[in-house]
């Protein structure tokens, strides 16, 4: 069922032209479809929260309901409420001979004419609505039971909970994974959090969430990349977002979860990836991460946040004299000084390739090294 329902809101987001997200009547998500726009304006708060938390709040549910559309059996346009970051939106009633069932939603910037019987493809997605409706009295499938799976599959060995994600979401659909890494109150950014598997807590507290998201056909992750980067907007500075590389099924789910919490770590301590990195654009970063931290050689030269600072700009300048001094905005002779002293520090020959690589390793890895943190949360979401 959740195929059938998935190909419906495709369906309808091609007719309308506009991102989807299909909702049961309790305002539980079921389906949603990434638009392949990528702009920003066709994302808003509470879509974002719908998707990555998989449902809305009590306060979002009651504001659209007093629109009308619980009792609704047409399309209604609620309009946008620009100080809770609300867009306008189209609401499709999803109904079964006179029941309700769910809620169709598209976010098509008002386009849509409602006054128009014969507005482009709102008819078609209508009929949609309806074949959604049929589905959905049929049997309405939950969420809470796969967010209980992906918990246990990512927690340990767990192939019954691994079968049934599969189950639901399609042995061989694309999936990806999601981390959401929110440090908690005091906690540099850069942290990076303990292994998986304890009690999860209020994101405010700091936490680590997991979303399972399905994609489209062919695996491309720049919506889910997209999504995760709009989840940030919403959650303390700091938090940062990673996307794994997808997989067909869920059989690679804790390498994925792996390749997440990479890139979201990775994203909190390097610029030109912040604030939601994706696995396949880490590059050296995956060699670093899967280092347990830097060599005890560096000990003395990681203590100077000056000269460690050096050593990585004029590593990353490929050993370019000119090009690390202008960067550091020091002289030639100052480099020279620091790197002199960077040798002394370390024992490393800066002019032997092995050393270089053992230095940069080093304070890259040291940029990426676990800092204490109280408990061990973990907040895991399909």
């Amino acid at each position: 069922m959740r195929d059938d329902l998935q190909e419906l809101v495709d369906d309808v987001s091609r007719m309308l032209r506009a991102p989807a997200t299909l909702e049961d009547r309790d305002f539980t998500l079921l389906a949603f479809c990434a638009h392949d726009d990528d702009r920003t304006t066709t994302m808003d708060a509470v879509r974002t929260r719908s998707i990555l938390g998989r449902s809305s709040t009590p306060a979002v549910r009651a504001w659209f309901e007093s629109h009308g559309i619980a009792g609704a059996t047409a399309p209604v346009r609620v309009p946008a409420d620009p100080a809770a970051g609300i867009l306008t939106r189209l609401c499709l009633p999803v109904r079964a001979d006179g029941e309700l069932h769910g809620y169709l939603w598209l976010l098509d910037e008002g386009r849509t004419d409602l006054t128009d019987p014969a507005a482009p493809g709102l008819a078609a997605a209508v009929a949609v609505a309806a074949s959604a409706g049929r589905l959905l009295a049929a049997g309405r499938p939950g969420t809470a039971d796969l967010s209980a799976a992906l918990r246990e599959v990512l927690t340990g060995p767990a192939p019954r909970a691994a079968r049934a994600l599969g189950t639901a979401l399609g042995t061989e659909a694309p999936v990806t994974l999601v981390a959401l890494l929110v440090p908690a109150p005091g906690v540099p950014a850069g942290w990076a959090p303990p292994a998986a598997g304890a009690v999860p807590a209020e994101l405010a507290d700091g936490a680590e969430v997991a979303v399972l998201l399905p994609l489209r056909t062919g695996g491309d992750t720049r919506p889910a990349g997209a999504l995760a980067a709009a989840a940030l907007t919403g959650l303390p500075p700091g938090s940062t977002a990673g996307v794994a590389a997808a997989r067909r099924g869920c059989g690679d789910l804790p390498a994925q979860w792996h390749e997440a919490r990479t890139a979201a770590r990775v994203a909190a301590v390097d610029p030109r990836l912040a604030p939601a990195a994706s696995w396949s654009e880490l590059g050296a970063w995956r060699q670093v991460a899967a280092l347990d931290g830097p060599d005890p050689a560096l000990r003395r030269l990681l203590a100077d946040p000056v000269l460690t600072a050096t050593a990585e700009v004029w590593l990353d300048c490929a050993g370019s004299p000119q090009r690390a001094a202008a960067q550091l905005c020091i002289h030639r002779q100052t480099l020279y000084y620091r790197l002199g002293r960077i040798e002394e520090l370390t024992g490393l020959d800066l002019a032997e390739g092995a050393d270089r690589l053992l230095l940069h390793l080093g304070v890259r890895a040291a940029r990426l090294t676990p800092f204490v943190r109280r408990g061990n949360d973990l907040d895991y979401q399909q």
